[in-house]
């Protein structure tokens, strides 16, 4: 991406760019105090600007229905001013595309990680055939995302005008501008962050010529301006993966946790079908266990070294996952979201970098076992036994 305007307009007044090679390295990394901004938003809220999102736009009669068959979420129906997390998986069910989509007005909006907003729009393009659908990627939408309880309740909900009942997908559109004949883009709000996740995020999707317009708008009404990092930091303590970054090309989604309707803050719905790599996720679901799992790690902090994404994660010298984000977390200090073999457990004693490993040790509360009787397992069990079907 090109560098966002926030970057220019205060890089001489404290705005520090991201790291080279991290994926929001043109957008503002920190303002000079990362630490103090992230616990700015655990008690109030801080304005993130996340420029590096590609958007798309998606209109036509068509849409949605077409969406819906191509994609791994629930979408036929979605209502107006809804969101929902999707996917688009290979033949093999791995994640090639991880997507947020909004629908506002009779247009589809769908934000994605910067690299991979050409290949989705080329892979939408190619699909449409004879539907009533037009994907066009849109270099002049924008998104700033706020965090932090005073998101949803103050100065700042007022500013946007998010009534207090909006729940998580909920979305709505900004208050008018001067400039009536041009997109005014839209709120919405999104799955928590946080070590609990409970604290609330909104995002907010505008055209670039009032990008510093509602930045400087959101930090008047009381949002302290941050850095990625921060969001970032916030975004690993939820245990939230983040496409090309905590992903790779094996990952299927029950890997990530990104199974589930817009109920459950999902991006695979398990009651539909017709989409490429169902067959894995179905057979996944019903048979099997996902091979890895996402965990948080916890790293050795005496030392300034940080291992780097896509390091190995070792077991006494032996290979069992790979690095995904990592960042320092205001209470924790470094921390990172790891995919590792499933039957590593919480007690073993991992090391993370590839030069010259740290110690880290997962995060025992980041580890969720699923405990859901698997139908065809279930079914296989009482075949073995010799015990009548239950509709006999």
């Amino acid at each position: 991406m090109s560098r966002s305007p926030i970057l220019t307009r205060y890089s001489e007044s404290g705005a520090v760019p991201g790291p080279g090679g991290f994926p929001s390295a043109e957008t503002p990394w920190h303002f000079g105090d990362p630490l103090g901004e992230q616990r700015a938003a655990a008690r109030g809220v801080i304005v993130v600007d996340r420029s590096d999102r590609a958007v798309i736009e998606l209109s036509g009669d068509e849409r949605l229905s077409w969406l819906h068959t191509i994609s791994s979420q629930h979408v036929a129906d979605l209502p107006d001013r809804r969101s929902a997390e999707n996917l688009s998986l290979d033949a093999n069910g791995r994640v090639e595309e991880h997507f947020v989509l909004t629908d506002v007005d009779g247009v589809t909006w769908i934000d994605t990680e910067g690299s991979r907003g050409e290949p989705l729009a080329g892979f939408l393009k190619k699909m449409v055939f004879w539907a009533k659908a037009d994907p066009v990627l849109r270099p002049d939408m924008r998104v700033l995302t706020l965090v932090g309880p005073a998101a949803v309740t103050g100065p700042v909900a007022d500013l946007l005008e998010i009534p207090a009942d909006a729940d998580v997908y909920r979305a709505g559109d900004l208050p008018e501008t001067h400039h009536e004949d041009e997109p005014l883009g839209f709120w919405r709000r999104m799955p928590p962050l946080g070590e609990d996740r409970d604290l609330p995020v909104v995002d907010v999707v505008v055209p670039e010529f009032v990008l510093l317009r509602w930045w400087e708008a959101l930090a008047e009404a009381g949002a302290r301006m941050a850095g990625s990092w921060a969001h970032e930091a916030l975004r690993v303590a939820a245990r939230r993966p983040r496409l090309g970054v905590d992903t790779d090309e094996r990952t299927i989604p029950h890997e990530v946790d990104w199974i589930g309707g817009p109920g459950e803050e999902g991006a695979v719905h398990l009651d539909k079908g017709c989409y490429r790599g169902q067959e894995t996720v179905a057979r996944v679901h019903n048979l099997g266990k996902a091979p890895r799992r996402l965990v948080l790690l916890h790293l050795d902090g005496s030392t300034d070294r940080r291992p780097a994404t896509g390091d190995p994660v070792t077991a006494g010298g032996r290979a069992v996952g790979r690095l995904g984000t990592v960042v320092d977390h205001y209470e924790w200090g470094p921390v990172a979201l790891a995919l590792v073999k499933r039957n590593v457990g919480a007690d073993v004693d991992l090391a993370a970098g590839a030069e010259e490993p740290v110690s880290a040790r997962i995060d025992p509360d980041s580890v969720r076992e699923d405990e859901h009787v698997q139908a065809g397992r279930a079914a296989i069990e009482r075949l073995r036994s010799g015990a009548a079907p239950r509709d006999a």
